[in-house]
């Protein structure tokens, strides 16, 4: 079973960064494509970034690659990271960690194996 764990998220205010991290736990070595997804009060979960494991090619929403970056840290852990800059106030949401034991980084929630609990992201002045 994977596990991640997610850290990072917090109230900041329209133009700031923040730094989202996910880390699987378990059997990590399952994990070869991990994802960032996220869901504001009453809309569906949308996708963001999404990376193939070690240091595959990226994949973005058009909404947020000029703003956000999705990259992995020390390929024995798996950890991966979420620059965001910018932020505005419909940044607001939970922000979910994603992973999939399959090897192509799918913009598709339903491909994902392995989702975090979560991370509240809030953007307010």
């Amino acid at each position: 079973q994977v596990h991640l764990v997610e850290s990072g998220g917090g109230l900041v205010q329209p133009g700031a960064s923040l730094r989202l991290s996910c880390a699987p736990t378990g059997s990590s070595f399952r994990v070869n494509a991990m994802a960032w997804f996220r869901q504001a009060p009453g809309k569906e979960r949308e996708f963001l970034a999404a990376l193939s494991l070690p240091g595959g090619a990226t994949n973005y929403a058009d909404s947020v690659m000029d703003r956000f970056t999705m990259s992995a840290g020390d390929s024995a852990k798996n950890t991966v990271y979420l620059q965001m800059r910018r932020l505005k106030p419909e940044d607001t949401a939970v922000y979910y960690c994603a992973a999939r034991a399959g090897i192509q980084a799918t913009t598709f929630a339903a491909t994902y194996d392995y989702w975090g609990q979560g991370t509240q992201v809030t953007v307010s002045a």
